[in-house]
């Protein structure tokens, strides 16, 4: 089974009072359902999925209308073969949309009415409808964070994305393939989202995973980082030695200065060292207390005396004996 499955059963578990179950039955109705009109009158229908969901909105509409929906399971024959439940109100169709506030005199309303949603765990309840009847969320296991409540109407989508910044979750919509999406890719904040719908297991699950491959992954820039950071040193000693070897060869060693030559000399001894470590060197051979600066500047120092001499020259007799 999916996470976005788990997710749903969960939830679909949790206690509601009569208050709360009207709100998220709003959703699931808003998000989901159709209303159709036939020789007897008007009837609902919804279908789903989710076995959990299916049984849980049976659940609401018996609970809080006393009516007997019809339930029927169908099964898909073409990609995946699941099976498709639908529930269809016959009874009291109307009556229960206008208990709802999605029907009144005016026609049918494809926005929750604001009494409906104004207390803070009715709001709650009306996005956890909205998450069981169209919502899904990536696994843990995935490196892309993403939840996500697909509707048919932008001023639904607009309603549950202010629904949403009530509780700062950071919503955004876009539209795809006659479809108002609204979603949240931020993982503390898909986190935040299972939190306020209840879904503590799911919760658990997934900042377990969010927080090792956060961890890991910071562990890999750090160790690419240092590894970088060495590759970078090595490459600036070879270079340190290859100047020394220059300047030993072409200038004597009494146009050297004193700490230049300590710095050389210590420098062929530790060629892979650290400037730290070469400080220490110093410190054991000399007592000369030196910064890791100022260790830089002897060395930046030795690469410009070497420069200065150039590549190409070479020491002839004339040189050795002037």
């Amino acid at each position: 089974m999916s996470f976005t499955y788990d997710v749903k059963q969960e939830i679909s578990g949790a206690q509601l009072d009569d208050r709360q179950a009207r709100a998220q039955l709003a959703a699931l109705l808003l998000v989901k359902a159709t209303l159709h009109m036939n020789s007897h009158g008007t009837y609902l229908s919804f279908q789903v999925e989710n076995a959990s969901v299916a049984k849980h909105v049976w659940l609401l509409v018996k609970r809080l209308y006393t009516v007997e929906p019809r339930l029927a399971v169908l099964r898909k024959m073409r990609l995946k073969k699941n099976n498709i439940y639908r529930i269809v109100i016959e009874q009291g169709a109307s009556r229960i949309l206008e208990d709802l506030g999605i029907l009144d005199d005016r026609g049918l309303h494809v926005k929750p009415d604001y009494d409906l949603i104004r207390s803070e765990k009715n709001a709650r309840a009306f996005l956890q409808g909205c998450f069981l009847a169209s919502g899904s969320v990536n696994s843990p296991r995935t490196a892309n964070y993403h939840l996500e409540i697909s509707v048919s109407h932008q001023e639904l989508a607009d309603s549950i994305r202010r629904i949403m910044d009530r509780f700062f979750l950071s919503a955004r919509i876009t539209e795809r393939k006659s479809l108002w999406v609204v979603y949240i890719k931020a993982g503390d904040k898909i986190g935040d989202f299972l939190r306020l719908i209840d879904a503590s297991n799911a919760l658990l699950q997934f900042e377990d995973q969010r927080i090792s491959r956060d961890f890991y992954n910071q562990m890999r820039r750090l160790d690419n980082c240092e590894l970088a950071n060495e590759m970078k040193s090595l490459k600036a000693a070879r270079s340190q030695v290859e100047a020394i070897e220059r300047i030993e060869t072409m200038m004597p060693p009494e146009q050297i200065p004193q700490k230049i030559r300590d710095a050389m000399e210590i420098r062929k001894q530790h060629p892979e060292a650290s400037l730290a470590e070469l400080c220490d060197e110093i410190y054991k051979a000399t007592g000369e207390i030196i910064s890791k600066s100022g260790m830089k500047h002897r060395m930046t120092r030795i690469r410009e005396m070497a420069a200065a001499l150039g590549q190409d020259r070479r020491p002839n007799e004339t040189d050795r004996q002037a």
